[in-house]
């Protein structure tokens, strides 16, 4: 074999090992997990603006979302969001003298203790119930309730309505960038 076939056959081992791994890459990225980067204050303090996250696709191909899961969603305004689902198929929702109660049960949110301390003269949100935000008493079959867990300052189903299951891009709950704030978040 000379020298000018050899570097030849060389250099098409690296174009067919480049390409392999492009296209695994590609694969991995559509299928699989992505990306995102939390874009506002929506989700604070659970999530800061900026924060690199890694959404899995193919949690809801196995399962169904689960009450609290933190969800990357297409919106209507042709952008991702990122909220927690509150209510489930089938679910009431209120909220009242700053409680969440789901299918007339309080319900304990942890995530929001270290917030709801900053907010000592302020309530989360406005009193609603699902009746006045959707018409309906229970969230319709095949849909979510979402909200951001910075009640105050967050665009979510009290605004646009419950999210159709199939506008679901994935749940997401690793944080890994900045360095410093690598983290799981809590459910």
């Amino acid at each position: 074999m000379n020298l000018l076939s050899k570097a030849k056959n060389e250099w098409w081992e690296w174009t067919k090992a480049l390409l392999i791994a492009v296209s695994l890459a590609a694969l991995i990225r559509f299928f699989l997990f992505t990306p995102i980067v939390v874009d506002g204050l929506s989700m604070m303090p659970t999530l800061q603006n900026g924060d690199r996250m890694i959404v899995s696709k193919m949690d809801y191909k196995l399962s169904s979302p689960k009450r609290f899961d933190v969800v990357v969603f297409h919106a209507p305004e042709q952008k991702d969001y990122i909220k927690r689902v509150i209510g489930l198929p089938g679910d009431s929702i209120e909220f009242k003298d700053d409680q969440l109660y789901i299918n007339n049960t309080l319900i304990d949110e942890p995530y929001l203790e270290g917030y709801k301390v900053q907010l000592s003269n302020g309530k989360l949100t406005e009193d609603f119930s699902l009746d006045q935000i959707i018409g309906q008493s229970i969230v319709p079959e095949g849909e979510l309730f979402v909200m951001g867990d910075n009640r105050r300052f967050s665009k979510d189903s009290r605004h646009i309505g419950t999210v159709p299951i199939e506008e679901v891009v994935g749940s997401t709950s690793f944080v890994f960038w900045p360095i410093q704030e690598i983290r799981l978040i809590d459910r």
